[in-house]
């Protein structure tokens, strides 16, 4: 009896046991790594390990803080496992919110430079690697709810919470215990480099992991618990040197090395450590998520027997899950009053809330989403930070979206160098202004020997629940055909085809959902066409003239999701146009021509074309589509080559473009071609392509040089390439070899640097 007695005495006395030995989780900072977190914590629950505490630093306090909130990590698991988790980190905002309706017309830039400028012409220079516009909102849309209900005090959360973050300028630790808990994670994760600072308590802060990686010491401090379970993620590093990877991987892996090492020393005689075997994952690979977890779930499940020998309390799933239903049980639901605008000023708040459409009293979710993710797919907000408020006079919550110095002049540069003479130089320009319209001024030039260009692209951005913009054009281009050939294996042009175009017209861009856009447009055009009708040309020879100018309307529908703007591999494209033509041509006659004497004829037509292009993954490789048809009642010109001059043809290859193929244009065809792409490792792609081209009645010369058509309904003509392309951050390098079913051009090699994007033509 007395042994029964001493023995509960003991056990009152001791305060570990009568207090429940509390028991805090520190989680460190590692990058990708730290999603081993989730199968660590995932192991200790199963095995009911009791979690009190929660202290964590970058991605070690985004787990910890949606575990606090109260999700658990099996849905944890399932959000950092799905393709869009790591789109939101790099900033895409996904197809289903990524307008379509904003994006500009590709162009060959390889860099763009962000700079804010002032009215007093001061600049700044945006140096971040990847956009915070979706991961920030996603953060706000998931712990608004439990931020409101621990009433904005991280000590009244599922679990009690800590998120570690620095601040720079006075070299301080900041522990974040109350505010927005998304605030604290979206600030405890601001890697430098990789995402820009968020303000907090009227401070920059950056990723915790800058001074302290592995905050052992802020969980002693602030909760005294009795056992630390320590999980480090920071200490692992490739065993072997990445070759197939460090181009890739080389500029955000400078931004993780000014993150702190952690010193697994620092848990001491009352603490459990644990590192998951994370040798060859470096803190980029989202694209292992699986396996990271499991790693961390492996590691923590042999820690187990010596976690029960200290920790004596259990705590079991089922009790687990009880407190987490409880917490979440009586969340306010996601309904929306206001959306709160600061930094904006009276006419830039108007034209906000016109994207959101605000005309009822309470607005759910979704049409919030729809609200913000039409802002930011305008360049012009990356530089915004949105934030979920409870609004407790109205019951409902309030989106509230701040606004930093916005980057509102572009400066782009690209281009592509090449074994044939189609190099050329790019430069865009581009400013943008906000008041009650967003107005965008840009300016693009394009030279080189093939292609010379100037363009500008005024766009008037109309807010409204239809998005709609006015966009008058001016553009100036030349072809010259005669200089594009092969600088390595030389030989003389079979083309004599020089050509300037000229536009003067308005577009008028609506949105089509999120995905699509409808294109009104109207031009005046003047085209000059100089060329000679046989391919030698002689000192002698004065070339034919065609002036062409007059009018051009349509109306077209088009949508893309494209992974690239040369080379994809993922998404799809559409397009579909309908065009008249209303127009003069004024042809004089050079010494190769058989027509006698001076031209006016006026020509009218409609044109109707379609495309459509689409990818599709299997295992290692993808494969895909195009399709193109083209259906018009188009007139002859003057002779045979001033009619295939002013022709529909088809492009299906990084250099068609570039060359003046005979057998690929015809007033009617339809063509098609298969797309093979095999990843051979992350930057490297062999591209097999295909396709047949079937032109209705083809277009072909007379014996006195006019065009007429050929009724032979059986010709089809081919076209293959080769290509091995390494994605490179200078824009892809391409060594191919082309095959063209055309006696201008049969078999040609081509290896060029950069991209092969031009301004398309007047009458395109």
């Amino acid at each position: 009896m007395r042994f029964w007695y001493f023995a509960l005495v003991a056990v009152l006395l001791n305060p570990a046991v009568s207090q429940g030995q509390k028991v805090a989780l520190v989680l460190s900072g590692g990058g990708a790594k730290g999603l081993a977190h989730i199968g660590a914590i995932k192991a200790l629950e199963e095995n009911n390990i009791p979690i009190d505490y929660v202290v964590g630093t970058s991605m070690g306090g985004i787990v910890g803080g949606m575990y606090a909130a109260g999700y658990s990590m099996v849905e944890v698991e399932e959000i950092v496992t799905q393709s869009y988790f790591q789109q939101w980190l790099r900033g895409v905002l996904g197809d289903k919110y990524a307008y379509f309706y904003s994006q500009r017309d590709v162009n060959p830039s390889v860099l763009t430079l962000d700079l804010s400028v002032d009215s007093a012409f001061t600049t700044s220079l945006n140096t971040n690697l990847a956009s915070d516009l979706a991961i920030n909102f996603v953060f706000a849309e998931m712990l608004a709810q439990a931020s409101e209900k621990a009433h904005y005090n991280f000590d009244s959360l599922m679990v009690p919470y800590r998120a570690v973050a620095a601040e720079v300028f006075t070299q301080k630790v900041e522990v974040l215990k109350s505010g927005f808990l998304n605030k604290a994670i979206r600030a405890t994760m601001t890697v430098p480099l990789f995402y820009r600072p968020i303000r907090i308590n009227k401070k920059y802060l950056f990723d915790g992991g800058i001074y302290n990686n592995f905050p052992v010491n802020v969980a002693e401090e602030d909760f005294n618990p009795d056992y630390v379970i320590a999980i480090n993620v920071a200490n692992t590093k490739f065993e072997d040197y990445p070759y197939r990877e460090d181009d890739q991987i080389l500029a955000e892996s400078l931004a993780f090395i000014l993150l702190e090492k952690s010193d697994p020393t620092v848990v001491g005689e009352n603490g459990i450590y644990i590192e998951p075997d994370l040798a060859n994952n470096s803190s980029l690979d989202f694209q292992n998520a699986r396996a990271i977890i499991d790693s961390g779930y492996v590691m923590a499940r042999r820690k187990i027997a010596e976690i029960k020998d200290k920790i004596k309390r259990e705590v079991t799933v089922e009790e687990v899950a009880r407190k987490r239903n409880h917490f979440k049980s009586d969340f306010k639901p996601l309904y929306f009053g206001e959306v709160r605008l600061i930094g904006f000023n009276a006419p830039q708040r108007k034209y906000v809330r016109k994207l959101f459409n605000i005309k009822e009293e309470k607005l759910n979710l979704e049409a919030i989403k729809s609200g913000y993710y039409k802002l930011v797919s305008e360049n012009y907000f990356k530089n915004i930070f949105p934030n979920i408020v409870y609004n407790e006079s109205t019951g409902l919550f309030d989106l509230e979206i701040s606004a930093r110095r916005m980057q509102n002049f572009k400066v782009e540069l690209g281009g592509n160098i090449s074994t044939r003479s189609i190099s050329q130089i790019y430069l865009g320009l581009e400013y943008n202004h906000l008041s009650a319209f967003l107005n965008s001024y840009s300016l693009n030039f394009y030279t080189g020997r093939f292609h010379q260009s100037i363009q500008a692209k005024p766009r008037f951005n109309v807010p409204s629940r239809n998005l709609f913009y006015l966009e008058p054009e001016f553009t100036i281009n030349t072809w010259n055909y005669i200089d594009a050939q092969d600088l390595v294996l030389g030989g003389n042009p079979t083309t004599v085809l020089d050509q300037t175009d000229r536009k003067y017209g308005l577009n008028i861009g609506v949105a089509a959902g999120t995905k699509g856009k409808v294109l009104l447009q109207g031009a005046f055009f003047n085209n000059t066409d100089k060329f000679s009708n046989k391919q030698e040309l002689v000192t002698s020879d004065t070339l034919d003239v065609l002036n062409f100018k007059g009018f051009r309307y349509g109306v077209g529908y088009s949508r893309s999701t494209l992974n690239r703007k040369q080379y994809p591999d993922a998404g799809s494209a559409f397009s579909l146009n309908i065009d008249y033509f209303n127009a003069r041509e004024n042809y004089e006659p050079g010494s190769t021509s058989m027509v006698a004497s001076l031209q006016r004829k006026k020509r009218e037509w409609f044109r109707f074309k379609l495309t459509a292009e689409k990818y599709f993954k299997a295992s290692w490789f993808h494969y895909g589509f195009y399709l193109e048809s083209v259906f018009s009642n188009q007139p002859f010109f003057a002779n045979y080559t001033a009619t295939l001059a002013n022709s529909p043809a088809f492009y299906p290859l990084q250099d068609s473009r570039t060359l003046f193929l005979r057998n690929f244009r015809a007033f009617n065809y339809g063509a098609g071609g298969i797309r093979n792409v095999f990843n051979l490792n992350r930057s490297l792609d062999l591209r097999i392509e295909g396709y047949a081209y079937k032109p209705i009645r083809a277009i072909v010369e007379t014996s006195n040089q006019e065009a007429t058509f050929d009724d032979e309904l059986s010709k089809i003509y081919l076209i293959g390439s080769i290509s091995g392309v390494y994605k490179s951050p200078l824009g892809p390098i391409s060594l191919s070899l082309n095959y063209y079913d055309d006696s201008q051009k049969r078999l040609g090699a081509l290896l060029h640097i950069g991209y092969l994007i031009y301004n398309k033509r007047s009458t395109e």
